[in-house]
C-alpha cells in the first residue's frame, strides 16, 4: 500500500525492515527476555523452545539510529531497506552469551510448548545490510555481546524484573 502512495502520489517514504530488535523493555513473549528473566530470578533450570533456529539479533539503538539514517537520506526515498547487523546467530548460542555474562550454570530443558510447528518456525533469518550501509553509511555500534550485556543491565534491576512474570510462558 506505501509503495502503490509512492508511485501514484509521490509520496516520500522509505519501507524499512528491521530485523530482530532486542534490548531494554521488550516483551517477555520474545527469547532474551525469557532467557535474561529467568536467570536473573533465580531458576536452576530455564525452560526454552528450539536452539537451532538462526536469528540476525540488532539491539535498539541500532535500529533506531538506522531508522533517523533513512529518514535523512534522500536516495531512500521509495526505497525498501533492510535495518540489521548482518550477523547470524543461534538462538543457542545467545542462551550460552547470556550465561556468561551473568556467570550462570543454569539447565537448559526443551519445553514442548514453547517448539513451534514445523512449517511455522523460519529456522534461519539473516539480513543483508548493503542497501542501508551504501545509502547512508550506517554500521550497527554494538555488537551482539554489548547490546547483550546492556540489555542484562536493565533486566536484571529489580524494580525492572519485577515487571515480568518468570513462571508464565507468555504466547
Amino acid at each position: 500500500m506505501a509503495k502503490s502512495f509512492f508511485n501514484a502520489f509521490e509520496l516520500p517514504l522509505t519501507i524499512t525492515r528491521p530485523f530482530n530488535t532486542y534490548g531494554p523493555r521488550q516483551s517477555a513473549r520474545a527469547v532474551i527476555p525469557t532467557i535474561i528473566t529467568q536467570i536473573a530470578s533465580g531458576k536452576k533450570q530455564i525452560q526454552l523452545g528450539d536452539l537451532t533456529p538462526t536469528r540476525d539479533l540488532s539491539y535498539v539503538e541500532d535500529i533506531c539510529r538506522g531508522f533517523i539514517a533513512l529518514a535523512e537520506c534522500e536516495k531512500a526515498i521509495g526505497e525498501t531497506v533492510n535495518i540489521g547487523s548482518n550477523f547470524e546467530i543461534s538462538i543457542g548460542d545467545v542462551v550460552d552469551n547470556i550465561k556468561e555474562i551473568m556467570n550462570s550454570d543454569v539447565q537448559v530443558i526443551t519445553d514442548n510448548a514453547r517448539l513451534r510447528p514445523e512449517k511455522s518456525e523460519v529456522f534461519r533469518l539473516w539480513c543483508d545490510n548493503t542497501k542501508i550501509r551504501e545509502l547512508t553509511s550506517f554500521e550497527p555500534e554494538y555488537s551482539i555481546r554489548e547490546g547483550l550485556k546492556k540489555t542484562i543491565n536493565w533486566f536484571t534491576n529489580p524494580e525492572n524484573l519485577r515487571k515480568y512474570k518468570t513462571d508464565i510462558y507468555n504466547m
